[in-house]
């Protein structure tokens, strides 16, 4: 083939990495800094403010495949997920299944009893028992076995089309929660079941995410509207999260996914915008680089940090507040438990993959991520 008409290869997009890198921030502050007793304002506001990162960074997802599709080859495509997505998922697994094992009733595991190599299987294929956030694994999974029909869709200008249809999903089919308290009395096969679902309900309900976001990849040029239009997306989103909220604390329905359509865009439209300024602060470009770097490396380790520091500090995981005085003490320990589990995962990841170099071992994304 001539040189001259094989694509270059397309790089990271710098505002998109920044993004990244706040998106993983988001989603570990969602673990992290839950307060306020539930079934109050406080709760459910902080619920509604901290909580839904996934969708930032499904979004994202979608905006890379998209971005990076230009020589898409399923087979190639697979093999490579395979390889920088499942192998670290199954390496980094080790901690959670020892810990479902060894501290079952603290850690919350509710297959108990069942041969333990079929607990493995099922901790694996869930991925919210061992490791909460890694329910993500199996979801995504999904999307990257329709990539050749999201790209086949695409390239007939269909797949767009879809995304009316796919934002009233999302509307109207709200994620479930699940709890290993929730499946007290049930079977093994039905508690299965159970995560399976919840599993599948993530895919519906965030599929409109990872399609906005091959869409504006694909029209970047639309992005210059989201911050042109930025007030009116502001002002979206604080008339959504304000229903949620009211929604939630008045009639138990929440779905906190729509007021983070409205942040996802508003965010975009600033990076894009102030790309060149924040490329100029090296400072910030390069921590949020870093950060981006080793975002998939905090995303399969900051819940065992996070359910270490509850063990040893004997907090629980939200912390309950019925004064003004717990409500800032509250604050003090989510935002103490913030930080530290953020450096914490940071250092360990950094050191792991410096060890992993030293050992000559060439692709440690295979093994922690990054």
């Amino acid at each position: 083939m001539d040189q001259a008409t094989v694509k270059p290869k397309r790089e990271m997009l710098n505002y998109i990495n920044v993004f990244r890198g706040l998106a993983i921030l988001l989603i570990v502050a969602g673990h992290t800094m839950q307060f306020g007793t539930k079934g109050t304002w406080i709760n459910d506001t902080a619920f509604e403010i901290l909580t839904g990162g996934t969708a930032l960074f499904i979004f994202i997802s979608g905006f890379l495949f998209q971005h990076l599709s230009d020589k898409f080859e399923y087979k190639t495509y697979l093999k490579k997920k395979w390889i920088n997505v499942i192998l670290p998922y199954i390496i980094t697994a080790i901690p959670g299944i020892i810990l479902c094992f060894t501290m079952p009733e603290a850690y919350g595991n509710p297959f108990v009893g069942l041969n333990p190599f079929a607990q493995i299987g099922i901790f694996l294929t869930t991925g919210r028992v061992h490791n909460v956030p890694t329910w993500y694994i199996p979801m995504i999974c999904i999307f990257f076995l329709l990539a050749d029909l999201f790209i086949i869709l695409e390239r007939k200008k269909i797949l767009y089309k879809f995304l009316p249809v796919l934002f009233l999903i999302t509307f109207f089919v709200p994620r479930i929660d699940i709890e290993p308290s929730y499946l007290t009395g049930m079977s093994y096969g039905a508690k299965y079941f159970a995560y399976i679902k919840y599993i599948l309900n993530g895919f519906i309900h965030f599929a409109s995410m990872y399609i906005l976001g091959m869409y504006f990849s694909s029209f970047k040029e639309k992005i210059n509207y989201c911050y042109k239009y930025r007030w009116g997306l502001i002002l979206g989103m604080l008339i959504t999260a304000g229903a949620d909220i009211y929604l939630n604390h008045t009639f138990h329905i929440m779905n906190n996914t729509i007021s983070k359509i409205f942040l996802t865009l508003i965010v975009l439209g600033y990076l894009q915008h102030y790309d060149n300024e924040i490329k100029n602060c090296q400072w910030f470009n390069k921590s949020a680089d870093f950060v981006a770097k080793y975002s998939f490396s905090i995303f399969f380790i900051h819940w065992y940090i996070l359910f270490a520091f509850n063990q040893i500090f004997k907090v629980s995981k939200v912390i309950s507040v019925n004064s003004l005085k717990e409500l800032f003490s509250a604050i003090g320990i989510v935002s103490i438990r913030y930080i530290t589990v953020t450096l914490v995962s940071l250092g360990i990841l950094y050191i792991l993959k410096q060890l992993l170099s030293k050992l000559q071992v060439k692709n440690t994304r295979s093994i922690i991520g990054v």
